[in-house]
């Protein structure tokens, strides 16, 4: 095995979105020294980084965090990467996939004598700026532990919850909590709408009672989430809200594991909150 990786050592950095480009900006203030890529050239913008023209220019780092929309696009990196990369280099997989994506891209990673951990994150594009995030790592321990300093820079917490896979399967659970909660919020307050009651209203009644959550506390997250996503061209399919329940659906599927609640918000939720997020500012 190579030598620990610290500040010297080059670190990649692929998919400069929603959560990749602050991610990046943490690393970067965090005194690492960045190669950058985005099939979109214009949001490697604002970063001091080198920028890779391609994937294979990525191929010198040490470490390497994707943050690409999906399982396929997290595959085709890592089909270009794993032959070119050096031995015992690491990536880190912070897209939301499928936890079989993550298994079967672990064992192709080994074969190729290179670690890969799942390592989704939440917490958001503010907590991702401020190297604040929660981190959910499946994978090899000692894998892990090589790479812990790059993780620190952009989260405030880094749990290991398993093997590969375990990951994503953490961060779909707490994406169906959180969006279980959000939908329920949205179908309680237009309820109180139809009565003539303001959100805020009902919000600071909530506040100090049992309907209290971090949904009700951050009221307002995803519209401007998704007029982040708005900006950036991000399609509604591809958007938390729509492509993670979807995931949680397949991943349920593999497993034979009955989630009607997030069959049903796979369905609907992602309408609700593009609509709301279309009405500006709560009332």
């Amino acid at each position: 095995m190579t030598d620990d990786i610290d500040r010297t050592s080059p670190v990649g950095f692929a998919g400069l979105g929603n959560l990749g480009h602050p991610m990046a900006q943490a690393l970067l203030r965090d005194g690492w020294r960045l190669t950058v890529y985005d099939r979109d050239e214009r949001r490697t913008e604002g970063l001091d980084a080198e920028i890779a023209a391609g994937p294979a220019d990525l191929a010198g780092c040490r470490v390497i965090g994707l943050a690409v929309p999906d399982d396929q696009a997290v595959t085709e990196l890592i089909d270009s990467l794993a032959p070119v990369l050096e031995t015992d280099s690491v990536v880190l997989v912070h897209s939301t996939i499928l936890p079989a994506t993550a298994k079967r891209l672990a064992q192709k990673a080994e074969s190729h004598q290179i670690g890969l951990l799942d390592v989704p994150v939440s917490g958001g594009a503010e907590r991702a700026l401020s190297g604040s995030l929660t981190v959910m790592a499946g994978g090899r321990v000692e894998v892990l532990d090589r790479v812990r300093p790059v993780l620190d820079s952009v989260a405030e917490t880094v749990l290991h919850v398993g093997p590969a896979g375990a990951g994503a399967a953490v961060k779909l659970a707490n994406q169906l909590m959180m969006f279980s909660a959000l939908a329920g919020v949205h179908e309680a307050l237009e309820l109180a709408a139809a009565y003539d009651v303001p959100e805020q209203t009902v919000l600071d009644a909530v506040s100090t009672s049992t309907g209290e959550s971090w949904i009700t506390r951050n009221w307002g997250f995803f519209d401007r989430v998704a007029a982040a996503y708005d900006a950036g061209g991000t399609p509604v399919r591809d958007r938390p809200w729509a492509k993670d329940l979807w995931d949680v659906v397949a991943a349920a599927r593999d497993c034979d594991v009955q989630v009607p609640v997030a069959g049903l918000l796979a369905q609907h939720l992602a309408e609700r909150v593009e609509a709301h997020a279309r009405k500006g500012p709560a009332s």
